[in-house]
């Protein structure tokens, strides 16, 4: 398994750290060629949201990575990533990958002296620790939009089709379990594209067999 990280602002390095101790190959995408590279799967980390969506157009990183999040390629989100994908942002008239049915509002949590660590629940019964700095607020969710993690009642996680977006940061804890399950979203990715791909196995092996 090959996982981009977005590395053009932002805490990269520690998502980079984490999945390395689950044994993933990352790589960084700094350029647009970067694009070009054979992944798996794409984590957009937590920075400034207003830099990384102005680099992502300076540096031509826009376009191509839209594509395959449009695509299906799996996605991580945390913190400004989610503000990356959000669909709608309520303070905020500019959006950027907007293929994320949430509505998201920025900077929700206070300034970064403000920064707390929360334990939540994620699917409703594991705890796990959160860190928030000028963390995103998820307000409100599309339909077909799982709540993934919570804190005291607000929904801080969400999964959709091929992204994940949480509004805190899983990597600056020692705690695997999120990125576990970005792993395990692409795992299953990868089996529903091979059976898209072969989807009449089963009956090709009865031809002939009388």
């Amino acid at each position: 398994m090959r996982i981009g990280v977005l590395a053009v602002q932002g805490a990269f390095i520690e998502h980079e750290q984490m999945l390395r101790k689950l044994d993933v190959e990352t790589f960084e995408i700094r350029r647009k060629e970067d694009v070009s590279q054979p992944l798996d799967g794409l984590v957009l980390p937590g920075g400034e949201s207003t830099v990384m969506g102005k680099l992502l157009q300076e540096l031509g990183l826009f376009e191509p990575l839209h594509k395959q999040i449009v695509q299906g390629l799996p996605v991580l989100g945390t913190c400004a990533g989610l503000i990356l994908l959000a669909e709608t942002l309520s303070n905020d008239s500019h959006t950027y990958f907007g293929t994320l049915p949430v509505t998201v509002r920025r900077n929700a949590y206070g300034r970064q002296l403000g920064s707390f660590l929360k334990i939540g629940q994620i699917d409703g019964h594991e705890a796990f620790p959160m860190v928030f700095i000028r963390a995103p607020s998820i307000e409100s969710i599309g339909a077909d939009v799982e709540v993934l993690a919570t804190v005291d009642g607000k929904t801080v996680g969400v999964r959709y089709k091929n992204q994940i977006g949480v509004s805190f940061h899983p990597e600056l804890t020692r705690n695997l379990t999120f990125h576990r399950l970005f792993l395990k979203m692409i795992e299953q990715s990868k089996n529903k594209s091979e059976k898209r791909r072969f989807p009449d196995v089963e009956g090709w092996e009865k031809v002939g067999s009388d």
